[in-house]
């Protein structure tokens, strides 16, 4: 909030007469709003900029000579939980790539704690350096019927819709048959932003979606999908996750024409793909490197996303607009050298300077299961049955008969200490030659999930990550062979980001070498096995289903 004095002190600044807090000096600025490339200096005041131009003085200078300048990225859609990571941490790990603001549905850790997880990821927000915009989980559970950790009707929520926004609405059966609790629920957020979870919506029932108030998409997987939800008014997400990577598809709307409706997300990605291949800053350089216009693409990942949340001063290098700052030394390659947030550059002393990280305790001993035998395990008649058929790099599946060798079985288990039913259904697609891989990262209602191909192996590696309070394991030959801890509701590890993806690439490589499954993130994979709200086909405690 402005006060007076601020507005002052940077109409100072502007006019000469009293230095920046900071000037940013020598580079090259990509104008998103003309597209321009000039040469001028930042000068910042506070949080703000205050000026454009040559010859501003400054406390601290950043010289920037040979970098090219462009606003901070935001991340218009992500799970932070998802990363594997605090949020503190997870900051660490995305700033320095650029990401300046992200919007974020903490429904991961709200359908495992329920409202103390939305006042958590608050708190942490508030201390933090980016911009995190946490919204108000809609569906806790997925869906009615799911077995998650907790449920939050419209009542739960209503409380924050003074000054939150409604985060992605995946109930869609609900709002067409007219839901009391899913009108309720979009209603209490009437005149706030919206998100959306539509996959393969079109029609009326995409017109009806509309019309309830759905903002936005970010489950598109083809460019006709995308652009029939545009012309009904939609903005467009398009993801660069780990798993669900939709640029390709979607690449060909990317213009200057359609720019103003398409950002670019991440949804879930993991600190192995962000050390290894980069964030939000990796999605940039795909983009361009497929040819497409530098100008529309920063724009998707600066500018159209501040402005389809409303966020006033966010997007441009302008006077007036937030000081988050990507210094690039390649604009085509997106290679980040620097940042500054909030005005000041990030380095170790900026993280430092945060506030103490909120109490994640009432998110410990999540995982409420009794211990598993490998009668648990026991495989279901194959004659006759359907199969969840799995793919790389997507999270649609299909609906395929149970038939023909490199069947696996997968088998979901409730672990919130409630009814402690076991759902199993053969799965296709994982490559399972022997062993078994379990997780408690089971979207969304984060029950723990195994797939394996011997039940002894299915029960060792699904009690391992049991008895750690949560996380992934690998299991093969009766021995576990590798695990990951994730004590902070089953979600997150309390491990720096370096730790946690060294040790995913080893779990990775276990995964290969102990169950020959040629998926290149079979967690991943498993983790998405158990989502009801997406098509074609996934596991529930009940078993199979057809979406």
């Amino acid at each position: 909030m402005r006060t007076p004095q601020s507005i002052r002190t940077c109409v100072d600044v502007a006019l000469r007469r009293r230095p920046a807090d900071v000037v940013i000096r020598g580079a090259r600025l990509f104008d998103l709003a003309t597209g321009e490339l000039t040469h001028a200096d930042l000068a910042l005041c506070g949080e703000r900029i205050a000026a454009v131009g040559e010859g501003y003085e400054g406390r601290a200078v950043v010289d920037a000579r040979g970098l090219t300048a462009v606003p901070g990225f935001v991340d218009a859609h992500c799970h932070v939980e998802s990363s594997l990571l605090t949020p503190y941490e997870w900051e660490r790990l995305v700033l320095p790539h650029g990401v300046t603001a992200a919007v974020c549905d903490p429904h991961e850790l709200a359908n495992v704690a329920g409202a103390t997880a939305i006042d958590y990821f608050r708190a942490c927000a508030a201390g933090m350096l980016l911009r995190l915009q946490v919204q108000i989980p809609s569906c806790v559970p997925a869906l009615p019927g799911e077995e998650a950790g907790a449920a939050l009707d419209a009542r739960a929520i209503a409380p924050y819709a003074a000054d939150g926004a409604l985060a992605e609405f995946m109930n869609v059966p609900g709002v067409l048959g007219g839901d009391p609790d899913a009108l309720a629920k979009l209603a209490a957020f009437s005149g706030r932003p919206v998100d959306g979870h539509a996959p393969l919506v079109s029609g009326d029932a995409l017109n009806a979606l509309c019309a309830a108030g759905v903002a936005n998409d970010h489950e598109c997987c083809s460019a006709a999908e995308a652009l029939g939800k545009i012309r009904r008014g939609m903005t467009v997400l398009i993801r660069a996750g780990s798993v669900a990577k939709n640029l390709d598809a979607l690449a060909p709307l990317l213009t200057l024409t359609l720019c103003d409706r398409l950002c670019l997300c991440t949804d879930d990605r993991d600190p192995l793909d962000v050390r290894d291949e980069g964030h939000l800053d990796a999605a940039i350089r795909a983009a361009i490197a497929r040819g497409l216009d530098p100008l529309a693409v920063y724009r998707a990942a600066c500018l159209t996303p501040a402005r389809a949340f409303g966020w006033q001063g966010r997007g441009l290098l302008a006077p007036g607009f937030a000081a988050d700052v990507a210094l690039l030394s390649d604009l085509a390659g997106c290679r980040v050298e620097r940042v500054v947030c909030r005005g000041r550059l990030v380095d170790d002393a900026a993280f430092a300077a945060r506030p103490p990280a909120p109490d994640d305790a009432p998110f410990r001993r999540s995982v409420r299961c009794r211990p598993l035998t490998p009668g648990d395990f026991a495989p279901p008649p194959r004659a006759g049955a359907r199969a969840i058929a799995v793919g790389e790099g997507t999270l649609l599946t299909r609906d395929v008969p149970a038939e023909g060798d490199g069947l696996a079985l997968g088998a979901l288990v409730e672990r919130h200490g409630g009814s402690g039913r076991v759902g199993k259904a053969w799965v296709a697609g994982f490559g399972l030659r022997a062993g078994a891989l379990a997780s408690t990262v089971g979207h969304d209602s984060h029950n723990l999930c195994v797939v394996g191909a011997d039940p002894a192996d299915m029960a060792a590696a699904a009690n391992a990550v049991r008895e750690q309070g949560g996380g992934f394991a690998v299991a093969a030959g009766g021995a576990v062979r590798a695990c990951l801890p994730l004590p902070i509701g089953g979600l997150m590890a309390d491990r720096p980001a370096a730790e946690v993806a060294d040790a995913l690439a080893g779990l990775r490589r276990a995964a290969r070498e102990a169950t020959g499954t040629p998926l290149a993130n079979p967690f991943l994979a498993l983790a998405f096995l158990p989502l009801p709200v997406i098509p074609e086909a996934r596991l529930t405690l009940g078993g199979f289903i057809h979406v």
